[in-house]
C-alpha cells in the first residue's frame, strides 16, 4: 500500500509534500514461505502482557529467507560480509522494469538493455518478471521460478549498476542453484527429468554453472537483493529512488532488510546538494 507523507507533519521542507512511498519487501516471520531446504525459520514467544506486561519473541533461523541479500562470503571463502558493501550503494536513483517470465524463463541481456525506463550507468535496478504473484509455498514460485543467469549478471556489471533486486526464489535461477544437479545438489532431483522431458536436454547442458549471479555480481561489489514482492507492480515502469539498508553486522554472510520505493508525482523534490 503506498503511503503519503506530508511534509508539515514531519517537519520537513513544504516540497516533499506528496512523496509516495512504496513498500517492495515480503512479509518476514513464522509461516513465511521458505526456499525448499530445510524450514529454517521458527518464532517462539518468550514473554506475554498477561503475565509479564511485555511481549518478547524469539525466533531460529537463517537470513536467507523472505527479501533477502548475501554477501561474497556467502558463497567465497575469505571475502566481505555485509558490512563490507559500501553504503552508497543501498540508496539512489534507478529503475523498476517489467521482464516478464513464465516457467524457466531466463533474464538475457537483450531483455535488459531493452528494458525501459532505460537501465544507465549506477542505477539501482528493480527486475519484475511477474513472479512475485506466484510468491508461497508452492513449486512455481520455487522450483518452476525464472530468473537471471551468467550473462545477464555480466551485462549488470558491465553497465555499472549500483544494486539489483529481482522478484524470484534467489538471485540465480532456480536450474543454477542446488535444487538441480550443484554442489550438493540435487535437493529435487525429479526436476532434470522434468526438463528433459519438456527440452530433450540434461539441466547441465544448458544450466553448467552454479550461481554464477552470486559469484558475477557480489565479486564486484554489486548486492543482490532476492524475493522482492510487496508493491512492486505500483512502480514497475517507473524511475524511482530505492532505499534498501541491511543490518550492521560484521560477520553477516547474508541479512533480511526492507525495500522502499520512493516517487515524487511531480518530480520536483530534489536533495541539497552538500
Amino acid at each position: 500500500m503506498d503511503t503519503k507523507v506530508k511534509g508539515a507533519t514531519l517537519g520537513l521542507p513544504s516540497s516533499t509534500e506528496g512523496l509516495q512511498f512504496y513498500n517492495l519487501s515480503h512479509r518476514w516471520g513464522f509461516g513465511m514461505p521458505q526456499w525448499p531446504s530445510a524450514p529454517l525459520l521458527n518464532l517462539r514467544i518468550k514473554e506475554m502482557h498477561s503475565r509479564h506486561g511485555a511481549l518478547v519473541h524469539e525466533y531460529e533461523g537463517i537470513m536467507h529467507r523472505g527479501t533477502h541479500m548475501d554477501a561474497p562470503i556467502h558463497v567465497h571463502e575469505n571475502t566481505g560480509t555485509i558490512t563490507d558493501y559500501e553504503l552508497w550503494r543501498f540508496f539512489g536513483t534507478g529503475v523498476a522494469v517489467s521482464i516478464p517470465k513464465g516457467k524457466w524463463g531466463v533474464v538475457t541481456p537483450d531483455d535488459l538493455e531493452k528494458a525501459t525506463p532505460k537501465i544507465q550507468k549506477n542505477d539501482i535496478v528493480m527486475i519484475n518478471t511477474g513472479s512475485h504473484n506466484n510468491w508461497g509455498d508452492n513449486p512455481d514460485y520455487f522450483a518452476y521460478s525464472p530468473g537471471l543467469y551468467k550473462e545477464a549478471a555480466e551485462w549488470l556489471v558491465a553497465k555499472g549498476v549500483r544494486l539489483v533486486g529481482i522478484d524470484v526464489q534467489a538471485l540465480d535461477h532456480p536450474l543454477g542453484t542446488v535444487l538441480a544437479p550443484h554442489g550438493p545438489g540435487p535437493i529435487q532431483p525429479f526436476l532434470n527429468d522434468e526438463y528433459k522431458a519438456e527440452t530433450g536436454r540434461d539441466i547441465l547442458q544448458d544450466f553448467p554453472y552454479w550461481e554464477p549471479c552470486h559469484n558475477i555480481l557480489m565479486t564486484n561489489g554489486i548486492p543482490g537483493i532476492e524475493n522482492i514482492g510487496g508493491d512492486i507492480d505500483k512502480v514497475t515502469g517507473k524511475r524511482c529512488t530505492f532505499m534498501a539498508f541491511p543490518w550492521r553486522w560484521p560477520q553477516g554472510e547474508g541479512c533480511a532488510l526492507r525495500v522502499v520505493a520512493v516517487i515524487d508525482p511531480k518530480q520536483e523534490f530534489r536533495l541539497e546538494r552538500g
